[in-house]
């Protein structure tokens, strides 16, 4: 589909709500994160470390195959089944094995109702303690499975951020988020459309060697390619 390009208005200022704007009138709603359940989210939280998401449906799909999309199912499969399940995600038993250590966590704290009771807070320090899950995984599980009001920062929040001029891209994780909500503002919605439109974006423009002709933001963007924009 041929979208066409919004014209740019070098008097208004780049923030993160012009450019969210701008993603969002160019390619609309992205219906994120993929999942049937909060599980499923979470599940792919994990699996998606590392690897494409075509990767992680194949892994999910195995899942289901062996009636193992489950928290107890995957807590009872033995570890090589669990891993040959996975085998299409990459780093397959390391992934089986932080896959059971949540799906431990999980069960020991009385499943999801129970976790939903907790604030967004404590809710995030106990992710952390999970053995496998670090900041960006807890916030993908916290924004999508548990809908919280957390920004993720990725690799391509990085790239597009400071290819923008808006961040160095190189700050620490906990201060990069803070900052993004802190201009935001505590946003579910928002923060769900915005995370997913940077992955779009990032995926099919703005890659590690940027498409800059063609690219929605290069009028705006510091980074951009001069010579290989319009």
């Amino acid at each position: 589909m041929v979208r066409a390009r919004i014209p740019n208005d070098m008097n208004t200022p780049v923030t993160l709500q012009s450019i969210y704007q701008r993603l969002y009138d160019y390619y609309g709603p992205q219906h994120w994160w993929p999942g049937d359940s909060p599980f499923e989210v979470m599940v792919g939280a994990v699996l998606t470390q590392n690897t494409a998401w075509t990767n992680v449906e194949k892994a999910i799909a195995n899942l289901q195959e062996h009636a193992a999309l489950d928290p107890a199912a995957i807590m009872a499969a033995s570890g090589d089944d669990l891993a040959d399940w996975l085998r299409p995600s990459g780093y397959f038993n390391v992934k089986a094995s932080r896959l059971q250590h949540l799906c431990r966590w999980y069960l020991e704290a009385g499943g999801y109702a129970a976790l939903a009771r907790m604030d967004t807070v404590a809710l995030r320090q106990a992710l952390l303690c999970v053995h496998g899950v670090g900041p960006e995984t807890a916030d993908d599980i916290l924004l999508y499975a548990f809908e919280r009001p957390v920004f993720v920062i990725d690799a391509y929040t990085r790239r597009l951020f400071a290819r923008l001029g808006l961040f160095e891209g190189s700050e620490p994780y906990e201060g990069m988020r803070s900052r993004v909500e802190g201009s935001l503002g505590a946003d579910v919605g928002l923060f769900n459309e915005f995370h997913a439109l940077i992955v779009r974006h990032a995926k099919e423009v703005c890659r590690v060697r940027p498409l800059c002709a063609g690219c929605e933001l290069s009028a705006c963007c510091p980074g951009c390619d001069s010579d290989l924009a319009d």
